[in-house]
């Protein structure tokens, strides 16, 4: 059994502690940024020359082997491969393919698609994915647009017909308006709360998604949606880079607050050293050490390794994020 069934089951039997909190990488930066979604050689200028596809490959076989991640996220090009060449086959790791690509996510250069609102599209088709992976992510965006919110859900109920017809599972990406209509900023975070629990209220066991993934909108709105339904399995995602005290604070206060998921994209392909940055995660979640020292503690390895960080230490122990500012102990 896979580590995130193992740990699945334990949550579903109420026995959860922070050693079962599931972490995930989201190698799948090609369906948003395209040639530069992988990450530049250099990763104190992102302006330069990209790793290539079968380099991004490479990452994802050393996060897998590194046997710190739940799940590895990908491309469906991309893990099919790597699942034909045997990556996973004795691995704990379980991998997904994003089984979606809104257009929200589209963010091509001189692109202007994500400034719209979001409209659903799926480019992976189940009948051949469902032959070598049984898990995907699905994502939808609200508005607060009927036209375009009943057009994201009637799309969604779709896939989950689809999904149970292949035998395959998924887990739920809510992402926050990209382009809402009349929808007071303050309000926002309790809005997707709400859309979450509606679009979840009309679904039977078969075609419930095993978790959720959503941004983290401050602990008052985590805390809200995870009491409300203790039994939803809640995700956070990682977001934009930010600082390294951003990434480790997000751990931290979003098992607090309730989640018990964490699926973080740039802030580990853009880290001066991922496995180093990944490898303090757990210390973090499992309160093992605080935000502030893991930074300084990954600062020191960089240091030993001779690696230049993108930030001075003072700087990278700024909280940036503005969910996770006036967090109190």
């Amino acid at each position: 059994m896979k580590s995130l069934d193992k740990k699945l089951k334990t949550i579903a039997a109420g026995k959860y502690k922070p050693r079962d909190f599931i972490l995930a990488d989201a190698k799948d930066p090609d369906y948003a940024f395209g040639v530069k979604g992988t990450g530049a050689h250099d990763y104190l200028d992102q302006s330069g020359k990209h790793r290539s596809i079968p380099e991004f490959r490479q990452t994802i076989r050393d996060i897998v082997k590194q046997k710190q991640m739940d799940v590895m996220l990908g491309a469906v090009s991309n893990l099919e491969l790597l699942i034909e060449e045997g990556l996973f086959e004795k691995s704990g790791v379980t991998p997904a393919i994003r089984a979606n690509d809104t257009s929200d996510i589209w963010h091509p250069r001189a692109g202007n698609y994500a400034k719209e609102p979001s409209r659903p599209w799926r480019t992976a088709n189940l009948a051949y994915v469902s032959k070598f992976c049984d898990l995907g992510l699905y994502s939808v965006t609200f508005n607060n647009i009927l036209e375009r919110d009943l057009e994201a859900v009637a799309h969604y109920r779709e896939f989950r017909h689809d999904a149970v017809k292949h035998k395959f599972r998924h887990f739920l990406e809510i992402f926050n308006p990209n382009a809402p209509q009349n929808l007071p900023a303050e309000q926002m975070p309790f809005y997707v709360n709400d859309m979450i629990m509606r679009v979840l209220a009309g679904m039977a066991k078969a075609e419930r998604p095993l978790f959720l993934k959503m941004p983290f909108n401050g602990r008052r709105a985590m805390e809200e949606l995870a009491s409300h339904d203790p039994g939803l399995v809640i995700g956070i995602l990682g977001g934009s880079a930010g600082t390294t005290r951003d990434c480790f604070e997000l751990l931290a206060q979003g098992e607090k607050s309730g989640a018990k998921v964490a699926l973080f994209g740039r802030k580990i392909n853009l880290a001066e050293s991922p496995l180093d940055l990944v490898a303090l995660f757990r210390p973090v979640i499992e309160s093992e050490v605080t935000a502030e020292q893991a930074v300084k503690h990954y600062h020191a390895i960089l240091a030993k390794k001779g690696l230049k960080p993108k930030r001075k230490l003072e700087d990278d122990l700024k909280i940036t994020e503005p969910a996770l500012e006036g967090y109190k102990k």
